[in-house]
């Protein structure tokens, strides 16, 4: 829950003028989610400045209604993101699941309702600093997980999973690589129990205080496909490194 309209536009700016000074065209797929309020700001900014420079740049949004429409006053449906531009919505937040009380059913039915509306949900899965130290966070992942699979094969490959460490967020320290490449990999495991091996891998991609002073190393691990950015992400220098990282 950041940003202005003033604010908006000076970060957007100086990203895409960031960008526009690489080789063309960039590799990296790039998505920003700002707040609801701003979709339509952003949109605006993007195909303002549309050049085959920018076309990495997609919409997404940071939440989504399990509702189509209807009497759900302050809920925001699928159809009215698609009707925004976005391409992209986050689901299950951990942030949604502290405050909003929001449960692993409900997330599945996001994301279900999501793929639905030609979205793609980035699913978020992460312990606790209490569920780590307890030894449960695998476990704690797998509960989270089960009501996704349980859908079946094609929900699962038209998600993007993140995994982001509770505590770690607004930490400063991202995990270990090893502790990134167990739970990447655990992750992995369960999907592919239902999905098999065959077809394109699902992405999973990594969200926990990621600063660009660590991007490169966490991009050379293997088990990453990416990363979910918070408070680097509204500094364009810091935001334009991390980019630049996973090239």
């Amino acid at each position: 829950m950041n940003g202005s309209i003033q604010a908006n536009h000076s970060l957007m700016l100086s990203i895409l003028d960031g960008i526009s000074l690489w080789s063309l065209p960039i590799k990296q797929e790039v998505v920003v989610c700002p707040p609801f309020p701003y979709l339509q700001q952003i949109r605006d900014i993007l195909a303002l400045e549309a050049e085959e420079a920018f076309d990495p740049i997609s919409l997404g949004a940071q939440d989504l209604s399990v509702y189509e429409n209807g009497a759900h006053t302050g809920d925001v449906s699928a159809q009215m993101l698609t009707d925004l531009g976005c391409k992209w919505v986050i689901v299950g937040h951990s942030e949604r699941k502290a405050t909003h009380f929001e449960t692993a059913a409900s997330v599945a039915d996001k994301a279900r309702i999501a793929v639905a509306a030609g979205l793609t949900p980035i699913v978020c899965l992460g312990e606790s600093k209490e569920m780590r130290e307890a030894g449960q966070a695998l476990h704690n992942i797998d509960i989270q997980l089960q009501p996704i699979l349980e859908v079946g094969p094609d929900l699962i490959r038209s998600c993007v999973f993140a995994y982001e460490p509770i505590w770690a967020i607004g930490s400063g320290s991202i995990a270990t690589s090893e502790q990134i490449f167990e739970m990447h990999s655990h992750i992995r495991r369960q999907i592919q129990s239902v999905t098999g091996q065959e077809g394109s891998p699902v992405r999973i991609i990594y969200g926990g205080s990621v600063k660009a002073d660590q991007a490169r190393e966490l991009f050379s691990l293997d088990c990453v496909d990416g990363a979910l950015v918070g408070g680097a992400s509204l500094d364009a220098e810091e935001f334009l490194s991390i980019i630049d990282a996973a090239s």
